[in-house]
């Protein structure tokens, strides 16, 4: 089943990665400019609610193995691993000190559902319950080693999206009195950033990939 995986283009990675970025801009085209540090609910709640129908689309066509799990069960597993994921993501904000007071909340869910969207539905979707796929995936060591294209596209954006989240955290204790730096604004904008850095990588492994197979190959 991971030959028929690996057998998917760079140019149809690309093309996934259009579709769930499409609906990023639509989110934003609908919130308008401005939204997200106006108004951080509402525009996260755009973002989870036009990226959500595509991610669990285009990943659940990406499924591992297609002859024994059908595209409305990986759906189905994306649609759990949503909640799972955002509570994750949830908790780990708040032990890195995400404020949990009640003004917070309906953001913090929004942004934890954005969050899963990025890191662990796309996985839910491809691998469902498998755990050797999901340590596989996941793990650092994709990018030493030889691995197939659908772990590249859920894996580095995956990541991206993590440290952007983290690196996007610095500027909320600083002292500049700036509408932006409440809570989860910076670190929208981060996450958002590492993800499509992480689109933008993975499209590079992609073709390294390819190149290292047409090698071996010959």
């Amino acid at each position: 089943m991971g030959a028929e995986v690996a057998q998917i283009s760079a140019f149809t990675a690309a093309a996934a990665h259009a579709l769930c970025l499409a609906g990023l801009a639509a989110a934003h085209f609908l919130a308008g400019r401005g939204a997200l540090v106006s108004d951080p609910a509402h525009a996260l709640r755009l973002l989870v609610v036009c990226e959500a129908p595509l991610v669990i689309v285009v990943f659940s066509l990406l499924r591992r193995d297609p002859k024994r799990c059908s595209f409305l069960k990986a759906a189905a597993w994306g649609l759990l691993g949503l909640p799972i994921g955002a509570f994750l993501n949830a908790f780990g904000a708040i032990v890195l000190g995400a404020p949990v007071g009640i003004k917070y909340w309906i953001a913090t869910i929004y942004w934890s559902s954005l969050m899963s969207l990025f890191t662990f539905v796309p996985a839910a979707c491809v691998f469902g319950a498998s755990k050797v796929d999901w340590q596989n995936a996941l793990s650092h060591s994709i990018y030493c080693t030889s691995s197939n294209v659908v772990d590249y596209m859920i894996s580095v954006p995956s990541h991206g999206a993590v440290i952007g989240a983290w690196f996007g955290a610095w500027p909320m204790p600083l002292d500049w009195e700036r509408s932006w730096q409440e809570w989860p604004i910076c670190v929208t904008y981060g996450a958002i950033a590492g993800h499509v850095i992480g689109m933008l990588v993975s499209l590079i492994l992609i073709v390294a990939h390819k190149r290292r197979a047409r090698v071996k190959a010959d």
